[in-house]
């Protein structure tokens, strides 16, 4: 793997587009709270994002399968340098107007461009790669996707503190800048998209292929409500500066934490693929996830809640890695792109709205009580997918090869 030119430049773009969103991601949350001292206003952030990303998506995977697989995606990491500027500008005072109203803005901007960077992505991985190398693949492309997890939120913090927002925001435009450029040089002989169909037919064809396995739809069902539910990442800034009152490095450090587990997973798994008792494997990690986060709530202790976010990482580390090889050996090649934003908008959505839910929990619940909710619905809902997807649960990767 590590000797194909074309995955390593594919990965190249993953890892600089990741850093690009997180480190804004991390400086927004800041940005926000800042300005308000509202949690419903971080959870809103979500909100600003799904909802151009549900619009987006499903026309996005159609873009993909019939026509261009690298210009979308470099397109979509050119409105994410876009959006860095914008959001520089609205640090700088440079906007007239509510400078709240202004960086939503920008993070509808940010989800109209997720739509088409993860169907770009996975079609991409296809083709670059032969079928037997995916599930080694899947963990080395999970690592670097999590090593921008890490890397983006603790660059967002660490330039929050040391040079301001401002700075911040530029960064990250140029490292979306530097994603469209590594897509842009990435030359393959891939084979020619699929032949153009009525888009509506298209996209109800990957809807019914989707619905209609089981395996597929308990594996994105599974992540989704778990996530909606179980994540947290949205109240870190109300817990950096209300529970353990540190300053944005703290932020940068917890964003970080998960995903640092995450990515030593992901190597992990590279080296040695989980195959037999896959189902099992992802249902045990999703329930693991939710553990932590319960763990993380009562945590008394900044170092120790920044423990049990590393071992959620871990449980989640196993889960993506499981999800994206299920994904990559069960879809058709002609229907990557259509089934990748389908799975988007069960799993990237779900980020996004969970964040909203997380908002409007902590404002009714309180902060804590709310994370402690999530964690036991994550919870429930692996004990109802275990139950309604049987298929999922005795699972080996070797029925898909």
């Amino acid at each position: 793997m590590l000797r194909n030119s074309a995955f390593l430049k594919l990965l190249g773009f993953r890892l600089l587009v990741v850093l690009a969103y997180q480190t804004t991601a991390t400086v927004v949350g800041w940005h926000l709270y800042e300005l308000t001292h509202d949690t419903l206003a971080l959870g809103l952030v979500g909100l600003a994002e799904v909802i151009p990303y549900f619009c987006c998506a499903l026309f996005a995977g159609y873009a993909v399968d019939h026509y261009s697989r690298r210009w979308f995606g470099a397109a979509a990491s050119l409105l994410l340098c876009l959006n860095g500027l914008l959001l520089v500008a609205v640090a700088a005072g440079r906007i007239p107007g509510s400078a709240e109203s202004w960086i939503y803005a920008g993070i509808a901007g940010t989800g109209v461009a997720r739509a088409f960077i993860g169907p770009t992505y996975g079609a991409l991985f296809a083709a670059v790669l032969p079928r037997e190398l995916y599930a080694r693949a899947a963990g080395l492309g999970s690592s670097v996707f999590q090593f921008g997890l890490v890397a983006g939120p603790a660059l967002g913090g660490l330039l929050i503190a040391a040079a301001g927002k401002i700075a911040a925001y530029g960064v990250a435009a140029g490292l979306a800048l530097a994603a469209a450029l590594a897509l842009l040089l990435l030359r393959i002989q891939a084979r020619p998209p699929a032949a153009a169909a009525p888009i509506f037919a298209s996209i109800g064809e990957g809807l019914r292929f989707v619905f209609g396995n089981q395996i597929v739809l308990g594996a994105q069902a599974l992540d989704m409500f778990a996530v909606l539910f179980g994540g947290a990442m949205a109240m870190l800034p109300a817990f950096v500066q209300d529970v353990f009152h540190y300053g944005p490095e703290g932020l940068g450090i917890l964003r970080a934490a998960p995903a640092a587990g995450a990515v030593l997973t992901g190597l992990a798994l590279a080296r040695f693929p989980l195959e037999r008792n896959a189902g099992r494997w992802l249902l045990a990690a999703v329930a693991g996830f939710g553990l932590c986060m319960i763990g993380f709530a009562l945590a008394p202790l900044f170092w120790l809640g920044a423990a049990a976010l590393m071992l959620s990482g871990v449980c989640d580390g196993v889960s993506v890695v499981m999800r994206s090889t299920i994904m990559q050996l069960a879809t058709p090649d002609a229907m990557r792109g259509r089934v990748t934003a389908i799975n988007g908008l069960f799993i990237g959505s779900s980020n996004e709205l969970g964040a909203f839910e997380s908002g409007l929990a902590a404002r009714w619940l309180g902060l804590i009580p709310s994370v402690i909710f999530g964690g036991t619905m994550t919870l429930l809902v692996v004990a109802a997918t275990a139950g309604l997807a049987p298929k999922l649960r005795k699972l080996d990767l070797k029925q898909l090869q």
